[in-house]
């Protein structure tokens, strides 16, 4: 179980090590240590709030408002423990809970296609090995990053601020291509960002953009009814 838990967590580890490099230069680059750039992937473990809480550091943002941002772009794992809770029913709570907390987009989308393994002889071992799997490349390459940070040239690290910025188009572009209007709340969403940022702080005018644009998607995406 262990084995084939790592070899299904293998192709997330792959992608996750140029990303979490990325993360650990622009960290780096945003004022923190080595130290704490690698500890916030220790802790926190999530990708994109990562990106984000960066990029607030870099542009003086509040912890208060760090969190509160990270708590609303984090909201969908809430939905993602109920759902991994709900399918793996052959296993116990006592792991449900830790293996809950080690669940990305990534390992909760494997994890989905394996639910046979949860009624197999040791499967809890087959969700640890695959979350530590991803868990341990994503520190590793982290702190990779954070290292590179400190010997490559300002003006490269400096280039690779454009990741942040991919990464995001590259989550939204095939959403838009299903649904125009998910790219309408992406829009209002910056707006409202562009707009707050002029009478109050950074921080706090990416968490109203990140909040009401989403509130947004409540009326633009609402089906018709028959």
């Amino acid at each position: 179980m262990i084995r084939k838990g790592i070899a299904a967590g293998f192709p997330i580890m792959l992608g996750y090590m140029p990303i979490a490099i990325t993360f650990g230069v622009l960290a780096k680059q945003a004022g923190m240590s080595l130290i704490e750039l690698t500890s916030m992937s220790v802790l926190v473990f999530a990708g994109a709030s990562q990106f984000m809480g960066a990029n607030m550091i870099a542009v003086g943002a509040g912890a208060i408002e760090i969190i509160v941002a990270t708590f609303v772009l984090n909201f969908r794992h809430f939905v993602m423990s109920l759902s991994f809770m709900n399918r793996l029913r052959g296993i116990g709570l006592n792991w449900k809970v830790p293996l809950s907390l080690g669940l990305t987009d990534e390992t909760f989308a494997v994890s989905s296609l394996h639910t046979e393994e949860a009624k197999m002889e040791k499967g809890p071992l087959f969700y640890t090995a695959l979350i530590l799997t991803a868990y341990s490349s994503w520190i590793v390459g982290s702190f990779l990053g954070g290292v590179l940070g400190e010997v490559i040239p300002e003006i490269l690290s400096q280039s690779m601020g454009i990741a942040l910025y991919a990464m995001f188009i590259g989550l939204l572009v095939p959403s838009v291509k299903k649904e125009i209007r998910v790219g309408l709340i992406a829009i209002i969403a910056m707006l409202i960002n562009l707009l707050c940022s002029q009478v109050m702080s950074d921080g706090w005018a990416i968490v109203l953009g990140t909040v009401l644009g989403g509130l947004s998607g409540i009326y633009l995406l609402k089906e018709d009814k028959p």
